[in-house]
């Protein structure tokens, strides 16, 4: 369907049953975050909040929530703009397969955007911050946030909307030092284009007008958050996935869709900053105060019937799994022709996406001799590590396909396949004192961490033990081991204290296990504060162990060695115990669980969803 708006989407999946209205009155102060996520994890519908306490406007909830659904509302265009986006990653296929392609052009005429005349649109009135619902979705979170905004702004040295950025860019809408109505904040990571923008608008002495779209038709939104093909705007990427042309016009030289629900446009001053956060992140725990970019409000506009759309962050898997998933879809094809070689690149969600990442590529240096050893995929890794979004990453674990085809979203076979072949004194590779992911604690500063890269191939040198080794029982200081997988134990270990008495415990641990004999069938133990938690699932270990650990300072060995610069050793030993300088993680208020138990009973909008 070419939605105009949000509310013709909305009217849309309810007629398909794909969406629930709940009529009652709902607190935006933690108790629509509960109601969603609940729902969310059941894999129910999208939600419609009728009645959102302390404002006049609805909010809806679980667009995204599945594929299926992302697809039913993309139907009519899905295909069409996947065609666009494999023409623009490989226009070769156009002559081969001329036929295939023949309505592209048909659809891209789409894409590009339509001014329409300046002036606000009829249909839009004045608000003021205040009126928005001001939806807080964890108890520590700094204040009421934007969860899908859609933040504009255009290049100072060459204006216009085909020179601009569309990101998802958090928005705190009020509580810290924020004067409500007057100041907002806008947290945007590295490597982000909106921050391009504000470093040339400094360098002019002026401020950069940035216009916050909310709601309008769904495909403006994934637009946000779209790794698109270099040339391609988010704005033309828009137009083409709602198969409609993206309207705007100016409204005191602030941009304004004409589509949208919302509308907030500010100005960023030159080192103008105020604290942002908490926040309720998604690698599953807070991230921390820290001073980012405020925007002096300028003026917030609402249409007829506005919709204010949410979702909630958190530890995966949640809504922006599925974002994860049709990103993949629509683009995965796209990493294949910016890197040579490489034929996938797996952000793993799991793990809070941006701290672990799984790769395939090709050994290709050699073709007349058998591989024996990582080489074009070390050239590859480093490709993948220095690459927009992928380069926020902490661990690579890479091999190639060569016998047998892989999968690297099978996460216990890909790490079994790897951990069967790594030589760890040869193929372990470090990268210190260089960015990670903003959101990332494990580091050794805000942006500040490691890197490491796992790379193996060949033929298998070691099999991989299926229970815990007699060697890891009853270790000095340490609780029961569990094993994870194949290759893989935890230690439950005691609390973490700082990193100068951690050298010397952990140095002692490998020492006390190299003392007892070789473990070739253990080359990966994770040291932990709870063993049976994050031996529980491979989710569990995958968040704990990736989330928790900055490379250059957690990664041990046992009978470790570092020779010409390299380091290596006999089994990797990962500390993923909480550090104290580390975020705390998110933990649901158990009496916002109870309270929303209402919405659940004989009679109520969600009984249909009522727990068995």
């Amino acid at each position: 369907m070419n939605y105009r708006n949000m509310e013709e989407c909305v009217n849309d999946l309810e007629k398909n049953g794909h969406l629930i209205r709940i009529r009652e009155e709902v607190d935006p102060y933690l108790e629509m975050a509960a109601i969603h996520m609940r729902v969310f994890e059941a894999g129910g519908p999208a939600l419609l909040f009728e009645n959102v306490k302390g404002s006049k406007f609805r909010a809806v909830s679980n667009l995204f929530g599945t594929v299926e659904r992302s697809k039913f509302i993309f139907r009519d265009t899905w295909e069409s703009t996947q065609n666009v986006i494999a023409l623009r990653n490989n226009p070769m296929q156009a002559l081969k397969h001329p036929f295939q392609y023949v309505g592209t052009g048909l659809s891209a005429r789409k894409a590009l955007p339509l001014k329409k005349s300046s002036g606000l649109p009829a249909e839009f009135e004045e608000i003021q911050i205040a009126d928005l619902p001001l939806i807080q979705n964890w108890q520590d979170d700094g204040g009421a946030f934007v969860t899908l905004p859609q933040v504009y702004s255009e290049d100072p040295e060459k204006p216009g909307i085909m020179n601009s950025n569309l990101g998802m860019y958090r928005v705190q809408l009020n509580g810290n030092e924020y004067e409500l109505n007057r100041e907002i904040g806008i947290h945007y990571q590295i490597h982000r284009g909106i921050g391009i923008h504000q470093e040339k608008a400094n360098r002019q002495g002026k401020p950069l007008k940035v216009s916050c779209f909310i709601g309008g038709p769904p495909a403006h939104t994934l637009s946000a958050v779209m790794p698109l093909p270099e040339g391609m705007s988010e704005l033309t990427f828009a137009g083409l996935l709602a198969g409609r042309h993206f309207s705007y016009s100016y409204v005191d030289e602030f941009c304004i869709s004409n589509d949208a629900d919302f509308v907030i446009t500010g100005e960023i001053y030159p080192d103008e900053t105020k604290p942002e956060g908490p926040f309720g992140d998604h690698l599953g725990y807070y991230s921390l105060t820290h001073e980012f970019p405020m925007l002096r409000v300028h003026k917030v506009y609402a249409r007829k019937n506005a919709i204010f759309p949410f979702t909630v962050v958190g530890r995966p898997p949640q809504e922006d799994t599925a974002f994860g998933a049709l990103i993949h879809e629509l683009t995965g094809g796209a990493i294949k022709q910016e890197i040579p070689g490489v034929k996938e690149v797996h952000a793993v969600d799991a793990a809070g996406v941006h701290p672990l990442l799984f790769a395939i590529g090709s050994e290709r240096y050699t073709p007349y001799q058998k591989v024996k050893q990582p080489a074009e995929i070390l050239t590859i890794a480093n490709r993948i590590l220095g690459t927009g979004q992928l380069s926020l990453a902490k661990y690579l674990f890479m091999t190639a396909e060569e016998e047998e085809i892989l999968d690297s979203h099978d996460v216990e076979h890909f790490l079994t396949y790897i951990l069967k072949r790594i030589n760890l004194h040869r193929d372990i590779h470090f990268y210190t004192n260089t960015t990670i992911d903003t959101l990332d604690y494990s580091g050794t500063g805000l942006n500040t961490g490691s890197k490491v890269i796992f790379a193996a191939v060949g033929e298998p040198k070691r099999e991989l033990c299926t229970e815990v080794p007699t060697i890891l029982h009853d270790l000095p200081q340490c609780g029961t081991a569990h094993l994870v997988m194949p290759g893989v134990v935890a230690l439950q270990g005691a609390s973490f204290v700082d990193y100068e008495h951690n050298e010397q415990q952990l140095n002692d641990l490998c020492q006390v296990i190299a003392d007892r004999g070789e473990l070739p069938d253990c080359p990966l133990i994770i040291l932990c504060d709870d063993s049976p938690f994050l031996s529980a699932t491979i989710d569990n270990f995958l968040w704990v162990t990736f989330t928790r650990s900055n490379p250059s300072h957690d990664i041990y060995g046992v009978n470790s060695f570092t020779k010409h610069k390299h380091w290596g050793c006999d089994n990797v030993i990962i500390d993923a115990r909480t550090k104290p300088h580390q975020a705390p993680p998110l933990i649901p208020d158990p009496t916002v669980a109870q309270h929303i138990e209402r919405l659940f009973v004989q009679g109520a909008s969600l009984n249909s969803l009522a727990k068995p």
